[in-house]
């Protein structure tokens, strides 16, 4: 079998034939992609351990839809909350553990690109019209959102600092400080490949356990509010539609709570090729590492948060649920210290993982055209563009971005849950209605099926609660 001279992170060129096989083709496709993958960031350096791995898993995981976790709580009750949040948790860690195990196949081809190993399983066209516009989001319109609730949070802290001062200088629009986060992450943008972010996944890991901590911390340390209530919020409602959607929403929420599938291989790719270590091994062990340390971090925070605020907690998460509550007594030092640890660290980190795979595919178009690495001066003018013209100018122009987020969001839980079930089943193809096909089989449905249902439901939530389509024109 004839295929091209190249094949690219996010497409394949024309095969002659649509079915690949990955173990007869092996030697073929690991001869292609060894020339190009050292000279893409991805796969530059193949330095990384165990720890580095932990750190990238554990910034690029913990994000921003976890504060939300006790809402979705409040709305699914005690039982159900922890029910789902567990069979939440099992799920994505068993199709990491799938990911993780595929990345090597059996002839030592290593495919370090979420969409490379959809490639293989589905074919380049099937492939492409599945994953493209999941992957696109999880990367560059997870970067978007950085920019947008991270230049509105810098405002915000900027804001609060000096509040009680007379003196106060005059506050930037919120465009402004779009500008001024894009700026620090471009600067943190100039390391030359995923393993030298180490220290910065370093210093967002951190953040993201400090953060988390002091919100459940601070929330039992604080205590019950008066009058709490653990009726679930759903139970109160109406009719049996909105009790239906509005369940659905919660789960949605904790679903979304749980990030970065689409850079578990890119991770693992970092990893060295060892005869006697294989990288699933490493990486194995790098997520087991990984989850122990974020479900010390999503379980408390999801109960605490609702112990102490119950069906009082607001939509906006817990942040704002704890300065309304306790704004008389929590200083204004501690919340300036939550807001720059978040903002600062933590989402500024974050950005730079996410911000790493379209880096990577970037590059790919010089490195096919040119056929030699790309230069630095040329990577850094490619990742100004990225960064200033990609998401600065979509930040600027749709503003209400994370309105939308639960709508593409919902077809992004299918890299999460779905197609690594189905890529096992296309790729190690188990014994026909045996054990491992009939679960995977049945997980991927099953995750087709709440991503279809997601989707609905947050078109729903928006026609309910409206939409305003504020182009070039910042509301907050």
């Amino acid at each position: 079998m004839s295929i091209s001279n190249r094949i690219t992170p996010i497409e394949l060129k024309d095969v002659t034939q649509t079915n690949i096989d990955p173990e007869s083709n092996a030697t073929e496709y690991q001869k292609e992609l060894n020339p190009i993958e050292s000279w893409l960031p991805i796969t530059e350096s193949r330095n990384g351990n165990v720890w580095s791995c932990v750190f990238h898993l554990v910034s690029s995981g913990l994000g921003m839809q976890a504060l939300l976790l006790p809402f979705a709580f409040a709305t699914l009750g005690w039982a159900w909350g922890v029910t789902y949040l567990s069979l939440g948790f099992m799920w994505q860690l068993y199709t990491r553990w799938l990911l993780v195990h595929l990345h090597e196949s059996s002839s030592g081809v290593r495919y370090s690109r979420f969409v490379q190993l959809a490639m293989v399983a589905f074919g380049p066209k099937l492939a492409k019209w599945l994953c493209m516009i999941p992957i696109l989001y999880l990367s560059g319109g997870t970067c978007t959102l950085l920019v947008i609730t991270g230049g509105s949070t810098l405002k915000l802290l900027y804001e609060l600092i000096f509040s009680e001062s007379s003196n106060c200088p005059k506050n930037l629009s919120t465009n402004e400080w779009f500008l001024i986060f894009v700026c620090l992450a471009f600067l943190l943008a100039q390391h030359p490949n995923l393993n030298s972010l180490v220290w910065v996944s370093l210093l967002g890991t951190i953040a993201s356990i400090v953060l988390i901590s002091l919100l459940w911390i601070t929330s039992i340390a604080k205590g019950r509010v008066e009058n709490v209530s653990y009726n679930p919020i759903f139970e109160e409602l109406e009719d049996n539609l909105s009790r239906f959607l509005s369940t659905f929403s919660a789960m949605e929420m904790i679903a979304l709570s749980f990030q970065g599938h689409n850079l578990v291989l890119e991770i693992q790719g970092t990893l060295p090729t060892n005869s006697k270590i294989q990288p699933h091994i490493t990486m194995w062990k790098a997520v087991k590492i990984s989850y122990c340390m974020m479900s010390l971090c999503l379980f408390p925070l999801a109960i605490s948060g609702y112990w102490a605020y119950g069906n009082k907690i607001t939509r906006t998460g817990i942040i704002y649920t704890l300065g309304a509550f306790h704004k008389d007594s929590a200083s204004t030092t501690m919340l300036g210290l939550i807001l720059v640890i978040f903002v600062l660290v933590h989402q500024l980190c974050t950005y730079q993982i996410y911000a790493m795979a379209s880096f990577d595919n970037i590059e790919f178009r010089y490195v096919l055209a040119k056929d030699r690495p790309c230069p630095s001066w040329l990577r850094s003018a490619f990742r100004l563009l990225y960064c200033f013209v990609g998401n600065l100018f979509l930040a600027i122009t749709f503003p209400f971005l994370p309105s939308l987020g639960s709508i593409v969001g919902a077809i992004g839980l299918l890299v999460t849950f779905s197609y690594p079930c189905f890529i096992y089943v296309c790729i190690k193809k188990p014994k026909v209605w045996g054990p491992m096909f009939l679960l995977n089989l049945g997980l991927g449905c099953l995750g087709v099926v709440l991503s279809i249902f997601y989707f609905i439901v947050a078109i729903w939530e928006i026609s309910r609660e409206g939409l305003t389509a504020n182009f070039f024109n910042v509301k907050w």
